[in-house]
């Protein structure tokens, strides 16, 4: 009797402390058929173009007192072959599976949240939220792209080599992060991010910050970025702002986005913006969204570069966790320049800088 009462002891107590803590699988499953026209037609499947493709693990442990331990580790994955060269600042081949969307260990209470590691900057999670197509597939907004490579589409047709950067990256590796509570639909984040350059510790710091306010129909964003100067590509500090919101009609939500970015160059600075207005609107089991943006950068010493691309697309619910999407997207680069093309698609551009491209595919969370 005592050995069954011992057990049953040994039993709850064990209860008690998986009940306090607990790890979660979760990711998606995303990929369509593009098609993209240009001076080449292309067509083939592509993976994240409603959602990113992820795979993630994310733990919380309860410490008692309102303190908490948390954990996330996050990785891309391209449905389209099978690898993991997703989430990564620049594609390359050689890029595998890893944990590159966000890798962070964190602490939590009535203090907000503090963490260490890699993941979206603090500016990226505050404003990017207003991109309708979520910063993937051909519809996708490149005010938020990654700062050097084809991402944000400021590398020259044709030549395969990334340009300098001249923004930052929607990601902040070897980061201290803090979160603060929520006060009255207000919330602020910080990101500081270590340079670790030997014997020039000041190179490649990262500095931001988002400020964000929620509150019934209206939401609004505030983001503030620096990075500091890398010698090694004579390229001098970076400074950002982005700024957007929306406000929820009931039928329709209609949403907005600007970003300013300034890159010093020895000869001058390296200026990009543009800005973004959005409309999403509740139609059947499903979601109609709509975006036009306008990009504008001028290099140091150069002539300015513009581009209009409009985008539109539907999202059909098939359940909570899957859905099917089609989107057509357009753009135009002004003067016969060359700079933006839809993304995820490898097509080049006609001679008078204009494609326009279509997908359609399935997105699966679990």
């Amino acid at each position: 009797m005592k050995k069954s009462l011992l057990a049953l002891a040994v039993l709850a107590a064990s209860g008690a402390a998986m009940a306090q803590s607990s790890v979660t699988l979760y990711g998606v499953a995303d990929a369509g058929v593009t098609y993209a026209n240009g001076e080449k037609n292309w067509s083939g499947v592509t993976s994240g173009n409603n959602l990113t493709s992820r795979l993630g693990f994310r733990g919380v442990e309860d410490l008692g007192g309102g303190l908490k331990a948390n954990f996330v580790l996050e990785a891309g994955l391209n449905l389209d072959n099978g690898d993991g060269n997703s989430g990564y600042d620049i594609s390359a081949a050689t890029n595998g599976f890893a944990f590159k969307r966000q890798a962070t260990v964190g602490l939590e209470g009535g203090f907000g949240e503090v963490r260490l590691g890699r993941e979206l900057t603090a500016a990226y999670r505050a404003t990017a939220r207003y991109d309708v197509f979520g910063s993937v597939g051909i519809g996708q907004s490149y005010l938020w792209g990654n700062g050097n490579g084809i991402a944000d589409g400021t590398v020259p047709e044709g030549t395969g080599a990334y340009a300098t950067a001249k923004t930052t990256n929607q990601r902040v590796s070897n980061a201290v992060t803090y979160v603060s509570p929520n006060f009255s639909g207000f919330k602020g984040s910080v990101n500081y991010g270590f340079g670790e350059v030997a014997g020039a510790n000041s190179d490649r710091q990262y500095l931001g910050a988002g400020l964000t306010y929620d509150n019934g129909p209206l939401s609004l964003g505030l983001g503030l970025e620096r990075l500091s100067k890398e010698e090694a590509t004579a390229s001098g500090k970076i400074t950002v702002w982005s700024l957007g919101g929306s406000y929820d009609l009931g039928v329709a939500k209609v949403l907005a986005g600007y970003r300013d970015s300034k890159a010093e160059r020895v000869n001058g600075d390296d200026k990009t913006k543009g800005y973004m207005l959005g409309l999403t609107a509740p139609v059947g089991p499903g979601l109609v969204r709509a975006s036009y943006n306008r990009y504008e950068t001028t290099p140091a010493g150069g002539i300015k570069a513009k581009a209009d691309q409009f985008a539109l697309g539907y999202v059909y619910s098939l359940s909570k966790r899957t859905s099917v999407y089609g989107t057509y997207a357009y753009i135009k680069n002004k003067d016969n320049g060359k700079t933006w093309k839809l993304g995820g698609t490898n097509a080049t551009l006609k001679d008078n800088g204009n494609q326009q491209g279509f997908q359609v595919g399935v997105s699966h969370s679990f």
